[in-house]
């Protein structure tokens, strides 16, 4: 991972807490299931996390709506789902 991205360090735990995630449960559970297991794992890794969190969302200083993170990580890492079975059968 390239060492000079704003938030490497971060990056580099929710990839860690994926992994645990997916290495514990597999494939083939609902996406809610794998986003209750992210809220458990992400603090063990030192990370806080809020889920489904509303994020404003401005353009040219004016607010044209509500975005819903998955999960916040840190209050500026947004954690999209990426839990899908075509993708985790892959690299299994």
């Amino acid at each position: 991972m390239n060492e000079n991205y704003k938030h490497t360090e971060i990056t580099k735990n929710i990839i860690n807490a994926y992994y645990n995630v997916y290495n514990q449960l597999g494939y083939g559970f609902l996406e809610k299931v794998y986003e209750r297991a992210m809220m458990i794992e992400l603090p063990k890794h030192g990370l806080s996390c809020e889920r489904q969190k509303n994020v404003k969302v401005f353009y040219e200083g004016v607010e044209v709506g509500d975005y819903f993170a998955d999960i916040m990580v840190e209050g500026c890492v947004i954690k999209r789902k990426v839990f899908s079975n075509s993708y985790l059968k892959n690299h299994n």
